[in-house]
């Protein structure tokens, strides 16, 4: 993807600087152990937070400023660049399909930990959308997780993890979000879970409309970038994700789909570019 020298977002948080409000202890649970508890929080996007309370860990306090590297400032600067261009796709769909103004979201990109709305993001979140305060909140060595850990690397790779969380923010300006989270809040735990992954779904469909106008509008959507895009979606499957830390699969416990779902909804939206092909919630198969 074309991104540097590019113009970026103005709607970026920067607290990376900033003293840190979380750490993790991570005594009790073995190294191996940590990381794919860790790895299920983030790429899930569930707080494991509980899995390892009794292990000694997580432990919520202050300390002093992380370091921001070069390849930190770097990977923020990717990211603002990201975040403008799904500002301007959005708008533009806003315009022609919505019949509406798109607000754009304000991303905010920490290291280890910060505070939100939505409680404490930091590694056993992962990047999220917290609709409390419409921000998204990103450790942007995420980004190296996902090409180090899971072989999902490159810069549109990157960039779908951008796109996917600002779908979330689409979602919520539609009406969506809210409606589907009230719904989750009276029904069982396993119907609370099938509707997050019909929801996760949804926003693996609008990224792929992200995907096909910031090709065709944009112009910055270089060869291999698709498929980039195409296999970050494989490799953070529920399926996929259960097998890497050592679990049978349990479609039961599934928040976002298997590989195969979330590589074919990203389809969809890229084929198409309407929202209304990204209807999930009606969709007889998923």
């Amino acid at each position: 993807m074309e991104w540097k020298g590019r113009r970026g977002s103005q709607n970026i948080e920067d607290r990376r600087s900033q003293p840190r409000t979380a750490g993790v202890r991570a005594g009790g649970i073995g190294g191996v152990g940590l990381i794919a508890v860790l790895l299920i929080g983030w790429f899930l996007g569930v707080d494991v937070r509980p899995l390892l309370q009794g292990q000694g860990g997580m432990e919520i306090g202050t300390g002093g400023s992380a370091e921001v590297t070069e390849a930190d400032r770097e990977r923020g600067q990717f990211t603002s660049v990201a975040l403008q261009y799904t500002e301007e796709v959005w708008t533009g769909v806003f315009r022609e399909q919505v019949d509406g103004d798109y607000v754009p979201v304000t991303l905010v990109l920490f290291k280890e930990a910060t505070r939100s709305e939505c409680g404490v993001a930091g590694a056993a979140s992962g990047p999220f959308y917290c609709p409390a305060d419409n921000k998204i909140y990103l450790d942007t060595d995420f980004f190296v997780t996902l090409e180090q850990r899971l072989g999902a690397g490159g810069d549109f790779a990157a960039a779908y993890v951008v796109a996917h969380e600002v779908a979330h923010h689409v979602q919520d300006l539609l009406g969506t979000l809210g409606e589907v989270n009230a719904e989750r809040a009276r029904v069982t735990e396993e119907e609370s879970n099938a509707l997050s992954v019909r929801i996760e779904l949804q926003a693996d469909c609008y990224s792929g409309i992200w995907a096909r106008l910031a090709e065709k509008r944009l112009g910055v959507v270089q060869p291999g970038d698709f498929e980039e895009a195409l296999n970050a979606a494989h490799s953070i499957g529920d399926d996929v994700l259960q097998r890497s830390a050592g679990q049978r699969p349990m479609p039961h416990t599934f928040t976002h789909g298997t590989a195969e779902q979330r590589g074919r909804w990203f389809q969809t939206g890229y084929r198409t570019g309407k929202l209304a092909s990204c209807d999930t919630f009606t969709a007889n198969r998923l």
